[in-house]
């Protein structure tokens, strides 16, 4: 499952935070572990149904560090902060890459890059 940060109108933080979780393999309860219970497993279950629309800031730092994510990105989908000229230049592309990339051993990575140099070597050709 490819996790994007592409628009936050087209997934809600809710189902954004969901969607990363997912991506982590990990339960509501291995999230509340991971962030020292500073989030409980039943807040979190409201935030993802979007009971809960706007948590504070440092529920998101807590969240961002369990998932790895940008803190940046969900106070922007939270509506903290505005659309930044970076994360509106970067779009879905380096988002993507930057998540994916988290857990890979350095044989992986070097073969990711090669393929990557591979596929933009064909789409130069065309």
């Amino acid at each position: 499952m490819a996790v994007t940060d592409e628009k936050a109108p087209a997934q809600s933080l809710g189902e954004y935070l969901a969607t990363l979780r997912s991506a982590k393999r990990m339960s509501l309860r291995d999230v509340e572990e991971a962030t020292e219970r500073e989030v409980s497993n039943a807040y979190l279950s409201q935030l993802e149904n979007n009971k809960i629309a706007k948590p504070s800031p440092h529920i998101l730092h807590a969240l961002a560090g369990a998932y790895g994510a940008s803190y940046e990105n969900l106070m922007e989908r939270a509506g903290y902060l505005g659309k930044t000229a970076d994360s509106a230049r970067k779009g879905r592309h380096g988002r993507v890459a930057t998540f994916a990339i988290d857990d890979l051993t350095p044989d992986e990575e070097s073969q990711l890059l090669k393929y990557l140099a591979f596929i933009r070597s064909q789409r130069r050709r065309k």
